[in-house]
């Protein structure tokens, strides 16, 4: 016996969540499918966590830490119910092999990521015929979302050998073969070998991000989509140029946090992916810059607009929210591994940079 759920929004609420898993107690499955892209498959984890244990209360599953490894909740084992098995649709967000979900609680609209390996599936079927066909504004938004994961998870402070080396081919392939999947998109024909490229990029850079870690870029995109409703990918994006500049400032500053984090060298891994790139320059800053404007060719030629401000045209709307994005941007579970920890006040100037094209020279 089966039964199919599909009632999953782009941004997942918790209301979706408790839907299937009450859908799922009816009939008791022994494995759990989640066909889709990130949405669903997050909503699909919750799910899966709901149905084992519905006692669980979100907002323990929610609440904050420091490191994965060490937070004072401690998520349910799972797998006792069910086998849970996801099959991405999309070339992004790495959901199928990370233990990260990001859910929307539609009672307040707080957008929270949730962080424990208790989450991560059993099974990952990452199968280009999948994603053969997807349009071009999914193509676009989900390929520079895994950008975004290679590009934070290099950077962090928590990166090792192992996410690294992932992080770096992830971003040699994706730079490659997005703008041919693009394109292919736009012409509603089939590229086998730039969508099966695609195809495991996206989930290299997950498997990267999954034992790194993220940052800022994505506290702050998490906020953006939730309060003006931007695609995940997108938000991502209209970040992204600031905040590499950001972290990228030569003013010495330390993570104190994470031990392992000896001192600040962001610029120096944005640099090594420049050379992994192939992107030269005459000195740190020339080729630092040039790096950024490879990120930002890249996002035109796949169709991504540069600025807040062409997704959220209403000004005035955008600055009576961003006081509220800013506090819970820096409150998101991904900022404590950024290698520069942020002021509200760098995040509120971040977004505004970032909303009127006006970037940070570095």
């Amino acid at each position: 016996m089966f039964t199919t759920f599909s009632n999953v929004a782009p941004d997942p609420t918790l209301a979706c969540a408790k839907e299937g898993a009450k859908l799922m107690a009816g009939f008791k499955p022994d494995v759990i499918i989640a066909v889709g892209g990130g949405s669903a498959m997050d909503a699909a984890k919750i799910m899966w966590v709901l149905y084992e244990h519905p006692e669980v209360d979100f907002q323990d599953m929610a609440m904050r830490f420091m490191d994965i490894r060490k937070r004072v909740y401690t998520f349910p084992k799972m797998g006792e119910k069910a086998y849970f098995v996801c099959v991405p649709t999309s070339a992004g967000t790495g959901s199928e092999v990370t233990p990260f979900a990001v859910i929307t609680d539609e009672t307040t609209g707080t957008k929270y990521p949730l962080a424990d390996y208790a989450l991560m599936p059993n099974m990952a079927i990452v199968d280009a015929d999948m994603q053969m066909m997807a349009p071009p504004g999914l193509t676009s938004a989900s390929g520079i979302d895994a950008v975004s994961h290679a590009l934070e998870a290099y950077a962090s402070v928590m990166a090792t050998d192992y996410t690294d080396s992932l992080a770096i081919r992830a971003l040699q392939v994706i730079f490659k073969y997005l703008p041919e999947c693009y394109d292919a998109a736009v012409a509603k024909t089939a590229n086998p070998v730039a969508r099966e490229k695609m195809a495991n990029a996206a989930t290299m850079a997950g498997m990267a991000f999954a034992n790194a870690f993220l940052g800022v870029m994505h506290s702050m995109a998490h906020k953006l989509g939730a309060f003006h409703h931007i695609p995940h990918g997108i938000a991502n994006a209209l970040m992204m140029e600031e905040v590499l500049r950001f972290n990228a400032d030569p003013v010495p500053r330390k993570m104190g946090t994470f031990s392992q984090y000896a001192y600040p060298h962001a610029l120096e891994r944005y640099l090594e992916i420049a050379d992994a790139l192939g992107i030269g320059g005459k000195s740190k800053g020339e080729k630092f810059n040039n790096l950024v404007a490879a990120i930002r060719e890249l996002q035109k030629r796949i169709g991504i607009k540069p600025t807040i401000r062409d997704y959220v045209p209403d000004e005035q709307d955008f600055l009576a929210r961003l006081d509220d994005m800013v506090e819970q941007a820096f409150d998101d579970q991904c900022t404590g591994a950024n290698p520069r920890y942020p002021l509200m006040s760098e995040i509120k100037q971040m977004y505004l940079n970032a909303y009127y094209g006006k970037h940070t020279v570095v």
